[in-house]
């Protein structure tokens, strides 16, 4: 744990959410299994593995001498989650967190929740494409977007906030996609559609939607009974071209550390030959690992013209 008690010690008062420690990179030996990051006003410390109630207590120690030094007189406020791939157990350890709880990255406003779930309502490794995707929408003023496996829709309000006329959002979980409606509310920001449907089976409704400028996909690797990376993928990448307007572009994402950039690539020469590939986004610095085709993905193609 010295690593990060190393970092905790430098830390800086926290304005837009953000991952500020990323053991799982590999960079830091016996850190692999924990993160920390920023919801402000509250961290959250992740673990992949069990932590004694000693190293807690140390690692809770430390975070608060260094709170009293950069927010002098303001409560420290702690959440600890311990996971695997499929559940997790949130632990408020000190302080409060707001309800509603909700942060800023780049002027925009998301609410999260720290204290139920795996996930917490904003991909913080995704930030980089969520500039792509703002920036996009500001060169091309009107856009229309689909945003698929659209979770909580941060995607969509880059998209609007760069200029997009219209996203719609789909996703089979309806709840999600309320949180997006949330999301949308809290930016003031109108455009967005919200489709509670399983993808596979809405592909007549997609067509008639489309031609669409820009389609975002950002599947769960493994999600038994929704997607499945190996077997789902390609049915989503050969229906692309259907769905892109001439010159439109697909920004396809991929978080499984047992499948590289190759995948998709090789996928989609396969299944879609008429994109053509045109880069792979960068992670934020913070996220740096050992070995970059652990880490997330982020692909973008180009229907030509």
């Amino acid at each position: 744990m010295q690593a990060l008690l190393d970092l905790v010690a430098t830390l800086d008062k926290p304005h837009d959410a953000a991952r500020v420690f990323h053991g799982r990179g590999g960079l830091h030996p016996g850190c692999e299994h924990l993160a920390l990051d920023a919801y402000p006003p509250v961290w959250l410390l992740t673990s992949y593995a069990p932590v004694s109630d000693e190293d807690l207590a140390r690692f809770g120690a430390a975070l608060q001498a260094r709170w009293e030094l950069i927010a002098p007189g303001e409560p420290l406020n702690w959440v600890f989650q311990q996971r695997d791939e499929v559940r997790a157990s949130n632990r408020l350890m000190a302080g409060s967190v707001p309800e509603p709880h909700v942060v800023q990255e780049d002027g925009a406003r998301y609410g999260v929740h720290l204290l139920r779930g795996l996930n917490h309502g904003l991909f913080l490794d995704m930030r980089e494409g969520r500039r792509w995707v703002r920036d996009w929408a500001h060169q091309h003023p009107g856009g229309k977007v689909l945003n698929l496996f659209a979770y909580s829709c941060a995607f969509s309000v880059a998209a609007l906030q760069g200029g997009a006329a219209e996203v719609h959002n789909l996703d089979m979980a309806s709840g999600a996609l309320q949180l997006g409606q949330r999301n949308h509310a809290l930016n003031g920001l109108n455009g967005g559609r919200f489709l509670a449907h399983d993808l596979f089976s809405t592909w007549g409704k997609l067509k008639r939607l489309a031609p669409f400028d820009l389609v975002i996909a950002d599947p769960p690797s493994y999600q038994k009974g929704s997607f499945v990376a190996e077997k789902d993928y390609a049915r989503l990448v050969r229906r692309l071209p259907d769905l892109l307007a001439p010159g439109g572009r697909a920004l396809l994402c991929l978080n499984s550390p047992k499948l590289g950039s190759s995948f998709l690539r090789e996928l989609v020469a396969a299944e879609a030959p008429t994109l053509r590939f045109v880069a792979r986004l960068a992670n934020p610095p913070v996220y740096a690992d050992v070995d970059a085709e652990r880490s997330l993905k982020v692909l973008l193609f180009e229907l030509p013209r």
